[in-house]
């Protein structure tokens, strides 16, 4: 039995489903994730998300495949995409049931067909298959797949232009396709001999990811389509599609490795199964013999800080000491003047070196001190002697034995969100955690320097934990019983924050007994909730308990005023501007027009300043205009488009318009008055979204 169960009966509700989303990763850097409905709502999901070079970014090539069942003469799409104000097709209607384990499994049902799919992808090579199997049918049943595709970095969004390739080259039992020349083939095969592929290459407009709205960005993307495949299945009979950057050499193989592959597959029977399988997600292996951890997905990428501090979770706790190994040694390779490179480097992250400390600790109880000082502790003196040097004119060693650590152009901690080039959070002075963790790293760098006979590393700091004992007791200890957050040139910082539960949580501490106690005491009583630690206490006057509108929703000024600490979120945006006296922001009047659902989060913004002038959406998502958009939208309204059945007697909203404009045929043109209130019904919801 599954530990993750859905109600079959709502499935056909997209109110229900399209807020579950599923995740399989490849172990190399790729993804595949939609929701359990097939239908995407971030920019982010994609059927095949893959690395495609050494750089570390992600692109989505292959973002969806559209399942249409023929049976007399008459099409059936089981399909799910959203179009602005319309879903189309709605193959939602057709799911009775949806399995997460082994492998994402959905169960259609038209009439008498009985058509089910697994998504499998591939661990350690690039590849999705999916197998169709005809389970029930009582005439002469066809099956067409329709491949979209997009070919660009996962974090953008594309258009129709004239530069995409949309012919297909043959491959075994399939085709090739490559939209632009930067990018390695795809592969797109099946594993029935005689699988017809169609070439009917075309563009379809205006797929519209509604999360990406909801977070405040561009949500409108179009997709290639190169062709479709079809084939006839007798019932029993089965069907693999295969989608990879490496051509299968023969049918054969194509079932063969599908076989192999699920039959690996564990199955997730209880919580812990489920923790174990998702954990094991995050480690990735990179050509070139790089082994790194993945902050979050989709949209994280490698991030040192995280990497430190999910090791022993992800691998130790699940006896994969190789792995937690390969990712230490692959952060020891890239040292430069005795600092880690890019986000574990002290430069960006004043805290993230001091975790690879922690993290030896953790390993330490699995191989022993000495193995870890004899390959590590090089690495170890290394990074204590560039605190004491000095990092990028940013972090310093003062006399006091505390580390400082202060920038003007990025926040040096855990809470480095920026607005408008500004941090959320500014923490710039002693940070509690950092010199909690800094303490730590000297003690247990002395300890093993000890006990493995290191007297000259043991003479030259053996006299700084006493000094940074004394300076944190006395800078950092405050009357009201618990830790300042941070200590700066004008004192304390007295904002009860999580941070100082480290100074109280760490194998070394700068604290004494009775001073743990009153910080537990202090963080139970104002930050501890059910499910997990709030970032600021209630009780403190910048604390907001709730979100003012959907693009705070990713932003660390939500992150860090508010209640918990999300999950993931990318806090890049230059939407918002200082200016508030108490959120010391202002809102763009565009961000909070651009969703009707914003209109009331204007109501409760009285007070915030906006301003007029528009701004380029981060991540290269704001699409460029288009020349004869709106007259081709006139056009479409008077019946002037080429109209295209979709199978079902009702006009097909990806192409309504196509050759007179590129947007959606179904829309109404929206008034100037309807577009600067977010409110026109160019984003209405449709009826089939409550199932």
């Amino acid at each position: 039995m599954s530990a993750l169960t859905f109600d079959k009966s709502e499935l056909g509700n997209l109110e229900y489903s399209l807020q579950r989303e599923m995740l399989a990763t490849d172990r190399i850097g790729g993804y595949m994730s939609t929701t359990i409905v097939c239908c995407n709502t971030r920019r982010y999901h994609g059927l095949m998300v893959a690395p495609i070079d050494d750089s570390g970014r992600t692109y989505v090539l292959l973002s969806s495949l559209d399942e249409t069942v023929i049976q007399h003469d008459q099409t059936f799409n089981l399909a799910l995409h959203r179009f602005p104000g319309v879903y189309e097709p709605r193959g939602h209607k057709y799911i009775t049931d949806f399995e997460y384990t082994p492998t994402p499994t959905i169960t259609y049902r038209v009439g008498g067909v009985i058509l089910r799919k697994e998504m499998l992808w591939i661990h350690k090579r690039t590849q999705l298959m999916i197998r169709y199997t005809l389970v029930d049918a009582h005439s002469e049943t066809r099956l067409r797949l329709r491949p979209f595709l997009a070919f660009r970095d996962k974090h953008a969004l594309t258009h129709a232009n004239m530069e995409a390739d949309g012919h297909s080259y043959p491959a075994v039992n399939g085709v090739k396709c490559r939209l632009y020349g930067s990018f390695p083939w795809l592969y797109l095969q099946t594993s029935k001999p005689g699988t017809e592929f169609v070439p009917a290459p075309d563009w379809y407009y205006n797929f519209e990811y509604l999360q990406d709205l909801a977070r405040g960005y561009e949500g409108h993307e179009d997709l290639m389509t190169t062709g479709y495949f079809e084939t006839e299945l007798k019932k029993g009979e089965s069907i693999i599609f295969s989608a990879s950057l490496d051509e299968m050499g023969s049918t054969k193989t194509i079932e063969e490795v599908f076989a192999a592959s699920i039959a690996r597959r564990t199955h997730k029977i209880d919580f812990l199964s489920c923790l174990e399988h998702s954990a094991r997600q995050f480690v990735i292996r990179r050509p070139g013999g790089r082994t790194e951890v993945i902050a979050g997905y989709p949209w994280h990428g490698v991030s040192g800080r995280q990497s430190f501090v999910a090791l022993p979770g992800i691998t130790l706790l699940q006896e994969h000491k190789e792995d937690c190994i390969d990712v230490l040694d692959t952060e020891v390779r890239n040292m430069r003047d005795g600092m880690f490179a890019a986000t574990a480097s002290a430069a960006v992250a004043a805290d993230a070196p001091l975790w690879f400390f922690w993290t030896l600790q953790r390993l330490g109880g699995t191989i022993g001190d000495e193995a870890v000082w004899n390959r590590y502790g090089g690495a170890m003196k290394e990074v204590l002697e560039a605190y004491r040097r000095g990092i990028a004119g940013r972090v310093a060693l003062h006399g006091n034995g505390l580390v400082w650590a202060s920038s003007d152009e990025i926040p040096l901690t855990w809470m480095n969100s920026m607005i408008g080039g500004r941090p959320v959070t500014p923490r710039n002075g002693y940070q509690v955690e950092v010199n909690a963790l800094w303490y730590n790293a000297v003690r247990y760098t002395l300890e093993l320097a000890r006990s493995q006979g290191d007297k000259a590393f043991v003479k030259a700091w053996e006299a700084l934990p006493e000094r940074i004992e004394n300076a944190f007791r006395e800078l950092f200890a405050l009357p009201e019983g618990y830790l300042a957050d941070y200590v700066d040139e004008t004192g304390p910082d007295k904002s009860i924050r999580p941070n100082m539960i480290l100074a109280c949580s760490l194998p070394y501490k700068p604290v004494d007994d009775r001073m743990r106690i009153d910080v537990i005491r202090t963080v139970r009583q104002h930050l501890l909730t059910p499910k997990g630690l709030r970032t600021l206490s209630p009780r403190n006057p910048l604390y907001r308990g709730m979100a003012l509108a959907a693009l705070l929703l990713r932003q660390s000024l939500l992150r860090h005023r508010r209640g918990l600490v999300p999950a993931a979120g990318r806090g890049d945006s230059g939407e918002l501007r200082g200016g508030h006296p108490d959120l010391r922001h202002r809102f763009d009047r565009r961000t909070l027009r651009r969703r009707s659902s914003l209109c009331g989060a204007r109501r409760d913004l009285a007070g915030v300043e906006r301003r007029r002038g528009a701004r380029d959406l981060p991540h290269g998502a704001h699409a460029p205009s288009r020349p004869g958009k709106d007259e081709g939208l006139r056009n479409a309204e008077n019946g002037g488009e080429s109209r295209k059945d979709n199978g079902e007697g009702r006009q097909d909203p990806r192409k309504a318009g196509k050759g007179h404009g590129r947007e959606s045929g179904n829309r109404r043109e929206i008034s100037r008055e309807e577009r600067e209130e977010g409110c026109g019904t160019g984003r209405r919801k449709s009826p089939e979204s409550d199932g």
